[in-house]
């Protein structure tokens, strides 16, 4: 009886284990990266950056992404003689993802921008002698966005976040010089606020497109012992116990009309679990439970 109970309090505990790293596979995050905005509203001021920065904080902030460093996707776009975002396509995007390691770049534009002031209340203003006509201010703030899968190049979604404010004051209230360095200035203005409206929608777009996209990770070396040193590690939330399968990626198929990838055949070549993090959690050392002939570049998955 004894024997029954210590085998029934083994099996609980390993399918709980088992629902633990189940639940916790689920919230792996994945990899983007944002391609600076074109700007087709014409404001200036750079916008088209400084909207693309702000919505890099804001998926940093939302803590389900790893988001590439600015500087490292630039160093990448000008390696492709790809300086202006206006240069980005579907195809040249998917590239750039492979080569930064990321399951999705976000490219778009700022389609609106700008504020518009209303006069009420000046016939009142002159009969009682007093200037206090009020002025009711608007601003608007509309983002295209596109989500590019750069296994294929397809585009999986595109939207638009437009974000409004608005503000009823005494006359000369204005919008103070737009610096997307200083927030907490930035963020009382009602252009800011429409603004981060604005992004705040994208977020919820990205977060909805991603849930389309498998995670995915690939091997960078294997070793003689039996061990393999695998991207990305805790940064993503891949801890030590977790078990993945590892796949050898075949031709690539390349439609012949549009020159978009349509994928590749692949070959399942054996599993893996994690036993540490390396390299500050941007990578981990796993056993091979089983397969052999790893190699760099083989493709990690959940199933």
């Amino acid at each position: 009886m004894r024997k029954v109970k210590i085998l029934s309090t083994l099996l609980a505990m390993a399918l709980l284990t088992t629902s633990l790293f189940s639940s916790d596979l689920k919230n792996l995050k994945k990899r983007v990266a944002v391609v600076s905005f074109t700007d087709k509203a014409n404001y200036g001021n750079n916008i088209g950056n400084g909207i693309a920065d702000m919505l890099v904080t804001s998926l940093v902030e939302s803590k389900k992404f790893i988001v590439v460093e600015r500087s490292e996707l630039d160093k990448i776009m000008q390696e492709q003689g790809l300086g202006m975002s206006g240069a980005v396509t579907p195809q040249s995007a998917a590239k750039i993802g492979k080569l930064l390691g990321v399951e999705l770049i976000i490219t778009g534009s700022v389609s609106e921008f700008g504020t518009k002031k209303d006069r009420i209340g000046g016939a009142l203003s002159k009969l009682s002698g007093f200037n206090l006509g009020i002025s009711s201010e608007s601003a608007r703030c509309v983002v295209d966005i596109r989500l590019v899968n750069t296994t294929t190049g397809e585009i999986i979604a595109a939207s638009s976040a437009e974000g409004k404010e608005s503000s009823k004051s005494l006359d000369n209230v204005g919008v103070s010089g737009i610096n997307f360095r200083n927030s907490s200035t930035w963020d009382k203005t009602i252009l800011g606020k429409a603004a981060r409206k604005s992004v705040k929608k994208c977020v919820k777009i990205i977060i909805n497109g991603m849930q389309a996209l498998p995670w995915q990770g690939k091997i960078i070396k294997a070793n003689a012992d039996g061990t393999v040193f695998m991207k990305p590690g805790s940064q993503a939330g891949v801890t030590a116990g977790m078990s993945f399968i590892v796949y050898r990626p075949g031709e690539e198929l390349i439609d012949p009309d549009t020159g978009i990838s349509l994928g590749s055949e692949e070959m399942m070549i054996g599993k893996i679990e994690v036993i540490s993090d390396v390299a500050g959690g941007k990578a981990c050392k796993a056993i091979i439970k089983g397969g052999s002939n790893f190699m760099t570049g083989d493709l990690v998955r959940i199933k």
